[in-house]
């Protein structure tokens, strides 16, 4: 065999497998403490929800005792909690509470 032929000593078959990252919720909770103005603020800055949207989600969050403010990829829905407590914080309001949980 010459220097600039190759030679196959073994093939391997290897599969990857790729899982789909799973989703989280993140979800409002509802409290004694946070107005509804407050909270329909932090869903429009935080969460993108339109004025109507951010209304809904207030009253249905003040009648049920909770909702969800969205669906992310885990580490988003981190970052979205960490920004609605440091939102909540920089306005006065310390008791806001939001969580995320696994779909």
């Amino acid at each position: 065999m010459s220097n600039t032929e190759l030679e196959v000593i073994e093939r391997v078959d290897e599969t990857i497998k790729v899982a789909i990252p799973k989703m989280w919720k993140v979800i409002l909770h509802n409290d004694d403490t946070t107005t509804f103005d407050f909270v329909i603020a932090v869903l429009i800055r935080v969460f993108h929800k339109s004025m109507e949207e951010a209304k809904e989600l207030t009253q249905m969050i003040h009648l049920t005792g909770s909702g969800v403010a969205g669906v992310y990829y885990k580490e988003i829905a981190e970052e979205k909690t960490y920004e609605t407590l440091m939102f909540a914080k920089a306005n006065g309001f310390m008791d806001m509470n939001a969580s995320y949980e696994e779909m």
